[in-house]
Parts: structure tokens; sequence; C-alpha cells
């Protein structure tokens, strides 16, 4: 683990989204704060560790897909999030071992587990950047994106679970546009959305309890998730439920295990092609 003055500086007065997400997927590396928060969650709408779940699977699949099909061999993951193994460069340097991922977080706590996300092939490279996708000129400029990813050369960006903690007055929109901008031709955008569309009371009751905990929640419907591929080349199926996004294309964990229900998952889900 990465011991320094930001890894160490780890506010655990208040609930933490990396670490409830941690709690969600089984983990153990959250706090108790974290864990009575996330069951709150769970209370109010058990199926949050379902919808979890099918965010890591439809990462797993997006990933398998952008690399056998559209070429990809750079990523740029934003909101990284604590590492749950397998890692998105596990999955892609298992295809392609020269694969290379630069990973982002604003938290310190992945700051702690930076050496996980930095365990490469030989063929490949990893790097992780402490940024906030809200400073897209900070990730955009840091020299560890330079010194691993060819920007002439495609990259995913990849925002799996991060934009619902994005509110409007951020604007989301323009950010993503910004880091779009500075990717070439044939580069791709993926992302997971957290949804009212299906269970618009339950989500009330979540996004609440979130900001109760001092964390800023904004989920979004179809329309608006739609919206950040703008101008992009749709993957099919388009935008859809995460566990309708190629799910022929799974991990071995995943096979045969029974489909949830929309309602259960509520995360939208999507890859865009820049053309």
């Amino acid at each position: 683990m990465t011991n320094s003055p930001a890894a160490r500086d780890i506010d655990t007065s208040r609930p933490h989204s990396a670490r409830m997400y941690d709690y969600y997927l089984g983990g153990k590396d959250h706090f108790d704060v974290d864990k009575e928060a996330a069951e709150k969650v769970v209370e109010t709408w058990p199926a949050i560790i379902t919808c979890a779940r099918e965010n890591r699977a439809f990462m797993h699949r997006a990933t398998r897909v952008l690399v056998r099909e559209y070429g990809i061999r750079q990523w740029l993951d934003i909101g990284t999030g604590i590492p749950t193994e397998p890692n998105l460069h596990q999955v892609a340097q298992s295809l392609v071992p020269e694969a290379k991922v630069v990973y982002a977080d604003h938290d310190p706590l992945v700051l702690k587990y930076a050496e996980t996300l930095m365990r490469s092939t030989r063929e490949g490279r990893t790097a992780y950047i402490q940024a906030d996708f809200n400073n897209p000129e900070a990730i955009l400029n840091a020299p560890q994106l330079e010194q691993v990813l060819d920007l002439s050369k495609p990259v995913a960006l990849s925002l799996n679970a991060l934009l619902h903690f994005v509110t409007d007055a951020q604007k989301p929109y323009d950010v993503v546009g910004r880091l779009l901008s500075a990717l070439p031709t044939g580069s791709a955008l993926a992302i997971t959305h957290c949804t009212p569309d299906f269970d618009a009371e339950g989500w009330e009751k979540i996004t609440q309890i979130y900001y109760d905990g001092g964390t800023p929640f904004r989920v979004r419907n179809k329309e608006e998730v739609t919206r950040f591929f703008d101008g992009l080349e749709l993957v099919e199926p388009g935008i859809e439920v995460a566990q309708r996004w190629h799910p022929e294309v799974e991990d071995a964990a995943g096979e045969g295990r029974k489909r949830p229900t929309d309602a259960e998952v509520s995360l939208w889900a999507g890859v865009g092609i820049k053309r």
C-alpha cells in the first residue's frame, strides 16, 4: 500500500460513497460509519447490492467488447474507487497483455491501494492519478497520463458509477465533453449511471440517505444519460439497462446466473465511439 500523507488523510467521521460501494460488493475496506449508511440504503432498497454487482459485470463485458471488436488498447478510468479484482487492467490485459490503463480518483483511500492498481503485465502499463473528475485539466495534464497513454491512438474513457455523484451545478456534460475532446477518433466512452426510471420512490429515499451523509447524489433518466453520448456512435444495443448490454459477453463467474430484473438493477449503461 502507498504510505503518503494523502493516503493517511482519510475522513472516517462520515460515510463515503466508495467505501459504501465496497460494502455492497462484500468487501472489507470500509468503516462503521460507511456500513451504517450502506445498511440504511440496503434496508430501503435491498437491490442496491444487485445494482453494484451488475455495474462490475458491465465493466468486464464492455472491456472485452472494446478489446475484441474495436481494437482498444488504452483506457482512462476516472472514479476508480477501491480496487476490486479483477480490476479493469486485469480484464484488458488478460486479452491483450500490452493494454495500458490510467486510473484517476480524488479519494485518498484509493491512493492507499494504488499499488494494487499498478500491478501490470510486463508488456502493458498502468498508472494512478490522484485528481478530481471536476478538474479535467488536472487529469489531462498529469505526467502519469502522458507517460502511459498515447493520445494519438484511441483511448476508452471509463466513467462507471461516477456521474450520479456529480450534480448539475458541476456541469458534468461539459466535463465529459472536455475529456472526450482530448481523445482521438476511434476512442470510446463507457458509462453506467443509476436511474429512477424503474423505482422513483426508492431512489428518492436513497438520494436522501447519501445527502444526509454529506454526499451529493443525482440520479438521471434515460434521456439524461443518453445526452452524455451526444456526437458519438452508440455501440449496439445503445443505452440499455446494464445486465441487458451484451449479456452474451459474460465473465466466467457470471455464466449461467439468473438475470435480475430491470428494476433491481436500475442502472443505465452504454458505450459510444468517437468518429
